[in-house]
């Protein structure tokens, strides 16, 4: 291309929509180094903060969206609307981009429906396998819609492009031999290990699951790579009698060695993680979130549950099903390789490159 590219890209409220944005601004600045970018994020929003320190320029508009637990709340909503989409045109005005990406959030509605307005090509990416109420409007207008899920209801099937999320590149890059990363980690290399990620929070409903099956996990002898998160950790860690063989800890920093030591997964089912977890190629017993918007982890969990690629255990019957179904992948080595098999259909570790290869096929 002769003049200096410039792209739009807008995604935030949470790391889920925002990392990709990145992940695919990274990619595009590997094949244009003089490229500008330009992100539109929420006031407030974490994309102010992570998006600065991604090493890209950021907006803010004002626009948040319905909050149902206080209806009064929401009659300021639509000037708050009116407002982001006058100030979204006047940013895109000036920026003039030669084509914008969004992938869901508050911020990317006003943003890429102006910009499909002013004729600028508009490009999708969702990271579930239900479309988010942002996306599915915007889909009419996109150029293409990049899914992590080869269905995605509410968008127009002509549209979709099964691509993957994009995902960390030290993920696909730094996956290693399962008994080596063992080894690592301290573990015993000859025990069958099970990771237990709750997401960066971590997950009340998982660390709950572990404190009951403490003796079942010591009977058999299985060891536990136990990632609390930040709220229960000191009263995890002060409380409990924890065996050698259970490795507690508040953050897992380096994920790509906890992945390949783990044998089993088990994990909540957001949509990065799934994607993550489809790359590391491990069994894994998914345990949806269930008061993500429009339960949409339960939905991501069973795409893979139909393709005999995971396990799920809804938060609901986690005392009477979650040992006996934990037990059934840890005990029948047949099983775990067929759920292991299966996942490679989700696998995507190319998904930012193939994305933007799909961009500049479209704009070229």
């Amino acid at each position: 291309m002769d003049k200096k590219l410039k792209i739009l890209l807008s995604g935030g409220g949470t790391g889920g929509h925002i990392f990709p944005a990145i992940a695919i601004a990274d990619e595009i600045r590997k094949r244009f180094p003089d490229a500008e970018f330009l992100f539109i994020g929420a006031n407030g929003k974490m994309e102010m903060e992570k998006v600065p320190q991604a090493g890209y320029k950021i907006e803010g508009i004002d626009i948040a969206g319905i909050d149902r637990g206080n209806l009064l709340s929401n009659l300021g909503l639509p000037f708050k609307i009116l407002k982001s989409l006058s100030k979204s045109k006047r940013i895109i005005k000036n920026f003039a981009p030669d084509f914008a990406v969004g992938t869901g959030g508050f911020a990317s509605g006003p943003a890429l429906y102006e910009a499909s307005k002013m004729g600028i090509p508009i490009f999708i990416q969702e990271q579930n396998a239900h479309a988010g109420v942002t996306n599915k409007i915007l889909s009419k207008k996109a150029k293409a819609v990049f899914t992590a899920y080869p269905k995605v209801e509410g968008f127009p099937a002509e549209k979709i492009k099964f691509l993957g999320n994009p995902i960390r590149e030290n993920i696909v890059s730094g996956m290693q031999e399962t008994a080596q990363a063992k080894e690592k980690m301290g573990l015993d290399k000859d025990k069958l290990t099970i990771l237990s990620v709750g997401g960066s929070l971590g997950s009340r409903t998982l660390n709950n699951a572990w404190k009951e099956n403490l003796d079942n996990l010591k009977e058999k002898g299985y060891q536990l790579i136990w990632q609390t998160g930040k709220l229960d950790y000191s009263e995890l860690s002060s409380s409990l009698q924890i065996p050698d063989s259970i490795h507690l800890k508040e953050f897992i920093k380096d994920m790509e060695l906890a992945y390949s030591a783990a044998d089993i997964i088990v994990s909540r089912a957001g949509a990065i993680a799934i994607s993550e977890l489809a790359v590391a190629q491990k069994p894994v017993l998914l345990v949806p979130f269930p008061f993500a918007a429009e339960d949409h982890q339960t939905k991501n969990a069973m795409n893979l549950v139909e393709k005999n690629a995971a396990r799920m255990v809804k938060d609901s019957e986690m005392k009477e099903k979650f040992w006996n179904t934990l037990s059934e992948i840890c005990e029948n080595e047949e099983v775990r390789k067929e759920m292991t098999d299966n996942l490679k259909y989700f696998a995507k570790p190319n998904a930012a490159k193939e994305i933007v290869d799909e961009i500049f096929n479209v704009i070229k």
